[in-house]
């Protein structure tokens, strides 16, 4: 499994404080040996997301991603607001 970045995803990051990027790359080493870790809290998306997941970075912030043929894509990191 790779896992591949969306550009709404750097452009994203890019503006994160450093904690949330230090906590992000700490969850996707979590992610890369268990996508379901507990840790993560993952889960299926539902509406005009239902075909994307979700796991936490920490309380305020996730990251969304889609599973394609075996890969992940990680779309986009930050706030509830990325559900809109």
């Amino acid at each position: 499994m790779k896992i591949y970045y969306h550009p709404q995803f750097f452009k994203s990051y890019k503006f994160l404080d450093k904690k949330i990027k230090e906590k992000a790359e700490t969850k996707e080493k979590i992610f890369r040996e268990n996508h379901f870790h507990n840790s993560l809290k993952t889960h299926k998306l539902s509406g005009k997301l239902k075909n994307q997941w979700s796991f936490s970075v920490d309380n305020k912030y996730r990251i969304i991603f889609e599973f394609i043929n075996g890969d992940v894509v990680f779309l986009d990191i930050g706030t509830h607001k990325i559900y809109q």
